[in-house]
């Protein structure tokens, strides 16, 4: 495959981050301004769609994009750096045939109806395109988007090794959580059929099957793209976009565009114990949707929830690739909100929004906070409502204020937190981000001290790194 042409006027541009990859590297050294702090021994290693079109059929969503893995290896202050497509069922079509085989997020290649009356009878043809996150989780390297099989990937070389366990549904999370109680993955996975189903489930490292926890009734499941946990409860937070699993298979739709906004039903939080799987209480709340939870906590008898609100689901279509490749693009922006559920019987739920900046791909210091109280959240968001992520926040959820990180006409992706080691303070560490820098014509990773969101360093990648979503920092002594 080879890189897609693109117009003049899109490589000044945020489209450039948009424009097709074919280009992979192994091990290429980086030129580094400025001095990557010594004791940045590792990987960060990322995932996203990269390639947007397959012959003269383009994906219609950033979601449904190929997905390409990245790797930035960390020694000395030196840089190296490595990209691969994942080779997936859905990769290969496209390599071997020129055409769409498998559905995604929004494109549906299924038209006929005799195919459609067979589909329905079986799991989606999802191709286990793992363009959204990655994760280690014991020895296992993951990849992973909304389907049920996640792929296993060799960490060094960026090579597709299979899939993992199956999630118990034909629907889950790219974002499932270690429990802090535990260290077993824990997860969500909905299972369609004549009595659909949130299944609650964890695994253990090593284990070949996951354990399923907790059965709830959905009979209109809500499009949920993370959840919460604390050390004691999972937290599903079930917005007023559903859908009708009966008319899934027939509805000459692709996946999201069965998904109706439906306000009036307003948002329901379901709380299930780790320990019994037993749905606690459900509390309802206003409208609204979001993508990403920041975390959750128990704290003075409430169950306290943080995540990147949006007053209704136009997120999701803004993220059509017709609209985000329109010289202005308008895409709504996420506020922070907390939200607390009272455990003492009541059923009153508190909002607040937290500080004035939009955050979105929030990140924390995940290993120390998560499922706990913390005080600073890492993000990204726009100078001015409708623009295009083109900043770095940081946000303390304490006093509500907020640093921003900002190079005029650039765009960074998610800030990944790594602490520094031995320093105690919470935000004491770096912020690593992949930043588009479309007058170059390439990107760079860029490193933040994520005390006071000074730049200490960037290395400079020798082409543009399509936009992703989520990755993760492997230290040396795990590797």
């Amino acid at each position: 495959m080879t890189d897609a042409p693109v117009s003049r006027r899109a490589e000044t541009d945020h489209r450039l981050g948009f424009r097709t990859l074919g280009r992979e590297l192994t091990g290429e050294p980086l030129t580094v301004r400025g001095s990557f702090p010594g004791w940045l021994a590792g990987d960060l290693l990322r995932t996203g769609p990269a390639r947007f079109e397959v012959g003269e059929h383009r994906y219609r969503h950033w979601f449904d994009g190929l997905a390409m893995l990245h790797r930035f290896a960390f020694a000395g202050g030196e840089v190296r750096y490595w990209n691969r497509y994942v080779d997936s069922p859905a990769y290969r079509s496209a390599r071997d045939t020129g055409r769409i085989a498998y559905s995604e997020f929004a494109t549906d290649p299924c038209r006929s109806l005799f195919r459609r009356l067979v589909s329905a009878f079986r799991p989606p043809s999802f191709g286990d395109n793992a363009n959204v996150n990655v994760l280690r989780f014991g020895e296992e390297f993951l990849a992973m988007s909304e389907t049920p099989l996640p792929v296993v990937f060799d960490p060094d070389t960026l090579g597709t090794l299979g899939v993992a366990a199956a999630a118990p549904g034909q629907l889950t999370v790219a974002h499932p959580h270690l429990s802090p109680a535990t260290g077993e993955l824990v997860s969500y996975a909905t299972h369609f059929g004549p009595s659909t189903r949130y299944r609650i489930y964890t695994r253990a490292a090593g284990a070949t099957e996951p354990r399923v926890i907790a059965t709830l009734p959905a009979p209109r499941p809500a499009y949920m793209h993370s959840f919460a946990i604390t050390e004691r409860y999972v937290v599903l937070v079930e917005f007023p976009f559903v859908a009708v699993p009966a008319a899934i298979p027939l509805s000459g739709r692709p996946f999201i565009e069965n998904y109706r906004w439906k306000p009036k039903r307003g948002t329901t939080f379901r709380v299930v114990e780790l320990a019994t799987g037993r749905e606690l209480k459900s509390y309802r709340a206003a409208p609204f949707f979001a993508f990403h939870h920041v975390n959750a906590f128990e704290q003075d008898g409430e169950l306290v929830v943080d995540l990147c609100a949006y007053d209704d689901v136009e997120v999701v279509r803004a993220l059509y690739m017709e609209r985000l490749l329109s010289a202005r693009p308008r895409v709504p922006g996420a506020r922070l909100h907390r939200y607390a559920l009272p455990l003492d019987g009541g059923d009153t739920v508190r909002a607040e929004r937290l500080g004035a900046v939009g955050v979105e791909l929030p990140r924390i210091d995940y290993a120390r906070r998560n499922g706990r109280p913390y005080r600073y959240v890492y993000g990204v968001g726009a100078r001015n409502d409708g623009d295009f992520p083109n900043q770095i926040v940081k946000v303390d959820v304490a006093r509500g204020d907020a640093t921003v990180w900002w190079q005029p006409d650039s765009y960074p992706g998610e800030p990944v937190f790594v602490r520094t080691p031995g320093n105690e303070r919470e935000d004491g560490g770096v912020l690593l981000s992949v930043v588009l820098d479309p007058a170059a014509g390439a990107s760079f990773l860029l490193v933040l001290d994520a005390t006071n969101m000074a730049e200490l360093a960037r290395a400079l990648v020798p082409h543009s790194v399509p936009f992703g979503f989520h990755g993760t920092y492997i230290p040396t002594q795990m590797s």
